[in-house]
């Protein structure tokens, strides 16, 4: 069924070529059909603020079209009649990974810009060498190329941070350097907004239980995020190198309150579902956790990019708990030296990370460096610089 499937949708990638597009329609889309990332930000931007195009998110989940437009914006399920004629019919896909992220196969002849999910230091695409990615970007089987082709399309554009990341993207996805964008991501505008503009924002365009979350947050004298990146060797792992009950009793004993993030990916065990301490929480993978991340004080996380988002702010913690850190720079290799380029208490084993957790101040003496490396001048409002952007190309 795979294989038909795949079949019916190269005949109608090869139709999207004849369909003429329309520069004033923008499609959006996230992967895993959710309503997140940059391209969630950019979107309810464009939907506000810019009435000379038509912008319509396009997801194959029907809980994320009905939560979209429950928000007062407008979405159509990928597999419905109004779904796909925008899907050939708009002229610019804007995505988070991939065109696949609305649909590769009715992505012919729109121009596509990919937002990205993250700044960071790991090798990634086309710059990959080893590891679990290998036959893809190296080898590119033939198999790779049929069933993931939307990883061999190169982006018209995309969109950077800075001139130090843009070396390496451009690199890792096949593109002039002069395509990649350095302007910033939207998805961190909010946590740069006054906090009465943040709590309209999330009021209007985060769900109930978001508000719920915040709500609880602030009845801790203080909150810990733990949010590792995704590791392909151990998408079955999440907590496994963590003492739960050490953690509660040590969050008791603070007021605090521990956030357990998982990636998206991550298969969690039963065990980890069925976890009953009133001091830890644990959010679903598929969640998005911006509107939650100025109301925590303290990140918790190793090789994630969402280090350098977290950074942007002020009177912030971060602990690396890099419990796995010879081996996984055996796996995943990085752009430049790990250590030079982040920020934070390091912890390499459970019992250095709950002693960093005891701290009450953090060393923050890197985090200009590191966030004038990673974001240059950014200050928040890069919806409003990419939307303008790309208003200013269709004009032209």
């Amino acid at each position: 069924m795979k294989l038909v499937a795949y079949l019916i949708g190269y005949l109608l990638r090869a139709f999207s070529f004849c369909v003429p597009r329309s520069k004033k329609i923008w499609a959006f889309g996230s992967f895993r059909g959710a309503f997140t990332d940059n391209a969630k930000y950019l979107f309810i931007h464009v939907s506000r603020a810019c009435p000379e195009v038509f912008p319509v998110w396009i997801s194959y989940k029907a809980a994320t079209v009905r939560a979209v437009r429950a928000a007062g914006l407008r979405a159509c399920s990928l597999f419905s009649l109004p779904g796909l004629y925008y899907a050939l019919r708009a002229g610019i896909y804007f995505f988070n990974a991939y065109s696949s992220d609305i649909c590769y196969f009715t992505a012919g002849r729109a121009l596509c810009v990919n937002l990205w999910h993250g700044v960071g230091l790991k090798k990634i695409e086309f710059c990959v060498d080893k590891g679990a990615l290998y036959d893809r970007y190296v080898r590119k089987t033939l198999r790779e190329r049929f069933y993931y082709p939307q990883v061999y399309r190169r982006p018209d554009y995309f969109l950077s941070s800075t001139p130090f990341q843009t070396v390496k993207f451009a690199q890792a996805f096949r593109i002039p350097e002069s395509r990649c964008l350095p302007l910033g991501y939207p998805r961190n505008d909010l946590l740069l907004l006054p906090e009465p503009a943040r709590r309209g924002f999330i009021r209007q365009y985060a769900p109930p239980a978001t508000e719920e979350l915040i709500q609880k947050c602030r009845s801790y004298s203080r909150v810990f995020l733990y949010m590792p990146t995704w590791r392909e060797s151990q998408r079955n792992l999440f907590a496994e190198h963590l003492n739960l009950e050490a953690l509660h009793l040590l969050m008791q004993r603070k007021n605090a309150l521990l956030l357990l993030k998982p990636h998206a990916n991550v298969r969690l065990d039963a065990r980890l579902r069925r976890m009953e301490y009133s001091n830890l929480l644990l959010l679903e993978g598929g969640l998005d956790v911006y509107p939650l991340l100025p109301y925590t004080d303290v990140l918790i996380t190793d090789y994630s990019s969402v280090l350098y988002d977290y950074l942007l702010m002020d009177n912030k913690g971060v602990i690396l708990y890099l419990y796995d850190y010879a081996e996984y720079i055996n796996e995943r290799d990085f752009n430049y030296p790990f250590l030079e380029n982040v920020a934070g208490e390091l912890a390499y084993t459970f019992p250095e990370l709950l002693s960093a957790i005891k701290r009450d101040t953090y060393d923050t003496s890197r985090y200009p460096l590191i966030r004038s490396r990673f974001w240059g001048d950014y200050h928040g409002d890069a919806s409003r610089t990419v939307a303008q952007y790309f208003l200013d190309k269709i004009k032209s």
